[in-house]
C-alpha cells in the first residue's frame, strides 16, 4: 500500500517524498485532472494547489518512468507497432507506439510525419533501448516496410491490420487523457507526459483478465512496494 507516513523530504521541498509520490501515482494511474488530485490530497488533510501538483508531475514523473523502464524485464520477441494522429494546436502530429506481445508499452515517439524517415527514427530509438525483436507486426503503412528493409532486413515483418489490435488498443488510454487535459499543448509536452504515463500504466495495469484474483493482488502489492521504493529515492 502507498505509504503517506514516510516523512523523508527532498531538500527544498515542503512535503515528504511519499506525498509527492502519491500525487504523481494518482494522476497517472487514474483518469484524473490536476484539480482532481488537489481535491484527493485535500481529503487527506494535505493542502496543495493544482499548480504544485503540476510541478511535481513534470519534475518527478520522469524519474519514476526511468526506474520502471530500467527494471522492466526483457520484452517478448514479438512487437506490435502502430501510429495514431493527435492534434496539437490545430496541427496533425503522429504518436508512434510499440508494445510487446504481452501488451507492455516499450516506447513512444511523437513526430510531425509518418514517413519512412519517421519510421526509421522510431526503429532506431527502440533498437537502442531493447535490441531487435524476432517479429514486427504493423499495419500496412509502407513506411514501416521501407524503414525495416534499410535498418533491420533480417527481422520477420507481418503487415496486416487485423493482426495489430494489441497496439491499436493501447491508444485508448491516450485518447482518454487527451480529453481530460484538453488536448496536448506541444509535441514536447505530449512526449514527456506519454513517456511517463505509459510506463506507470505498465506497472499498475497487469493483465487482470489473465490472472487469478490472488495473483492479481500479489502483482498489485508488488507494484505498490516498488513505487514506495522509487518514491523514497526521489531527488531534486
Amino acid at each position: 500500500m502507498l505509504n503517506l507516513f514516510d516523512l523523508s523530504r527532498i531538500k527544498g521541498f515542503r512535503f515528504p517524498r511519499s506525498v509527492i509520490g502519491y500525487a504523481v501515482w494518482a494522476y497517472h494511474r487514474f483518469a484524473l485532472s490536476l484539480r482532481d488530485v488537489e481535491d484527493l490530497l485535500a481529503s487527506r488533510g494535505i493542502r496543495v494547489s493544482y499548480e504544485t501538483v503540476r510541478d511535481w508531475v513534470a519534475r518527478f514523473g520522469g524519474q519514476f518512468a526511468a526506474r520502471i523502464r530500467r527494471e522492466h524485464p526483457d520484452p517478448a520477441d514479438k512487437w506490435h507497432l502502430d501510429e495514431v494522429v493527435i492534434s496539437i494546436k490545430g496541427k496533425k502530429h503522429w504518436l508512434w507506439r510499440a508494445v510487446d506481445a504481452n501488451g507492455d508499452v516499450l516506447d513512444i515517439l511523437v513526430q510531425s510525419r509518418r514517413s519512412t524517415s519517421a519510421a526509421k527514427r522510431f526503429f532506431r530509438k527502440l533498437f537502442r533501448r531493447w535490441g531487435q525483436p524476432r517479429v514486427l507486426v504493423t499495419d500496412k503503412l509502407r513506411s514501416y516496410a521501407a524503414a525495416k528493409a534499410e535498418i533491420a532486413p533480417g527481422i520477420e515483418h507481418r503487415q496486416h491490420k487485423g493482426l495489430n489490435n494489441r497496439a491499436e488498443a493501447s491508444h485508448r488510454h491516450t485518447r482518454r487523457r487527451e480529453t481530460i487535459m484538453g488536448r496536448f499543448k506541444s509535441p514536447s509536452q505530449a512526449q514527456q507526459f506519454l513517456s511517463t504515463h505509459d510506463q506507470i500504466a505498465t506497472l499498475f495495469r497487469p493483465k487482470r483478465h489473465r490472472l487469478s484474483a490472488r495473483s492479481y493482488r500479489h502483482a498489485r502489492s508488488d507494484a505498490f512496494s516498488l513505487w514506495a521504493d522509487y518514491a523514497a529515492d526521489l531527488a531534486a
